[in-house]
């Protein structure tokens, strides 16, 4: 979960927000006053941004809690903000994530010689590509004080396809100075459930111990292998969050905001390649490789709440310090805190550094247990080291470049900004990963 977030995180990073340009402007003729209205984004931006991310560790979940967790994963994506007229924008922001990983491979160990939960297979389920798309709409009232937006998604991987929709309300009071936002969003998933390839025949149209898996391999260890598996019931999971906001500047060195976000979870949580072990089941044996005695089952709901803050403070024309905190809990057991600290450092007109550092703790899921300890007996079972007590550090470093006046062109386009990032990520459960990203802003003039 956590590698999860830092993943998709790091997009946000890199693209300046079109949609905040709440400025409104006037003149006087003569004996009338005409009011004139900024646009809200003056010309067309495109965003091009891409990441490469690579992880390691010894504890995958899709072997039960060991085995290699490498992993590389290439995602670019362009967004694309497009003004309709002084009010309103249209923003589509397209994206693919295309990975490599030799965890998920071990779904199907046994297409190769010497199976093995700590060398990649080279099954159909070693690859993948993601796909999103993301076209949202705003509109700022002619005050400016108002602000409303709808969005709607959708994406797709070789196992599942979301559709996701939801919209969002913000006012500004008190000369600007003060703003408050409510966000709710819907997500529609189904799930295609992939299961552990011995498995898949103890389901009941299955032949179990007469399929060529075993009959064509020897069993070591527990010889009688027969465990009682069944294929989840739904393949269908639904998302319902809704967020609130409040950002305060406090006075000219000092913004604060506030944010509580709501997620209700119901369908098939549980990850179905996710092979789990039982302490009082004989284990089983093909060429090494552990049997599964079941998959992953967790509960069909799941409740999260997370309330943060942001206070940013701006020491000089050189120095700003910017600081986070968060604090989630769900109703499966998980508490985890969140904090960091950024301090962008200008060095020039156009360029900035940002050092950053980033601390994150949680408490183990109430049905996380390592490899091998479950008990059959158990409602609920999970070897995700996700779902496990960890403690993690991100260091970062990032430059940018910025050019207000476009100096840079390419055609019609005008460069904006150049974005570049560095992330070095790990658990203290031994998981290390790395992202490098780097983003372009161009202009249509």
């Amino acid at each position: 979960m956590e590698v999860v977030v830092v993943i998709k995180a790091m997009k946000a990073l890199f693209v300046i927000p079109a949609l905040l340009v709440v400025l409104s402007g006037y003149a006087q003729e003569q004996d009338s006053v005409k009011v004139y209205k900024k646009r809200v984004l003056e010309s067309a931006e495109i965003d091009i941004l891409t990441s490469y991310y690579s992880q390691d560790g010894d504890n995958a979940a899709v072997s039960g809690g060991i085995g290699t967790e490498k992993l590389t994963d290439m995602a670019p994506s362009i967004i694309v903000s497009i003004p309709l007229n002084d009010d309103d924008v249209l923003t589509v922001d397209a994206g693919i994530s295309a990975y490599s990983s030799a965890s998920s491979s071990n779904v199907n160990p046994f297409d190769r010689d010497d199976a093995d939960e700590f060398q990649a297979s080279s099954g159909a389920s070693s690859s993948d590509v993601w796909f999103n798309v993301t076209g949202s709409y705003s509109h700022s009232s002619d005050d400016r004080n108002s602000i409303w937006s709808a969005k709607a998604s959708v994406a797709s991987e070789y196992d599942y396809l979301s559709i996701g929709f939801g919209g969002s309300y913000a006012k500004l009071f008190n000369e600007k100075n003060t703003e408050v936002s409510i966000t709710g969003n819907v997500y529609l998933d189904t799930w295609n459930a992939i299961y552990p390839i011995e498995l898949r025949p103890f389901s009941p149209d299955g032949n179990g111990i007469n399929n060529s898996l075993f009959t064509q391999n020897t069993i070591t260890g527990n010889v009688n292998y027969s465990p009682s598996f069944t294929r989840f019931d739904s393949e269908g999971r639904n998302s319902y969050s809704l967020g609130f906001g409040f950002s305060q500047i406090i006075n000219k060195n000092m913004q604060g905001s506030l944010a509580l976000d709501l997620v209700r979870q119901q369908g098939l949580l549980s990850t179905p390649f996710q092979r789990v072990y039982f302490s009082d089941v004989a284990d089983s044996f093909i060429e090494g490789f552990h049997l599964a005695d079941d998959v992953e089952r967790l509960p069909d709901t799941r409740f999260k709440l997370a309330i943060g803050g942001r206070l940013n403070y701006y020491i000089n024309q050189m120095f700003v310090v910017r600081t986070y905190y968060r604090y989630y809990s769900d109703d499966w057991g998980i508490r985890s805190t969140t904090a960091s600290v950024e301090l962008p450092v200008k060095i020039s007109d156009k360029f900035t550094l940002y050092p950053s550092y980033r601390y994150y703790s949680q408490t183990a899921a109430d049905y996380f247990a390592p490899y091998d300890q479950h008990l059959s007996t158990d409602e609920y079972y999970t070897s995700d080291y996700d779902l496990s007590k960890f403690n993690a550090s991100q260091y970062g470093l990032g430059v940018s470049y910025t050019d207000i006046f476009t100096g840079i062109h390419i055609g019609k386009l005008g460069m904006k900004s150049i974005d570049l990032r560095y992330l070095m990520y790990k658990r203290d459960s031994g998981l290390t990963a790395s992202m490098i990203s780097v983003g372009f802003k161009f202009v249509l003039d």
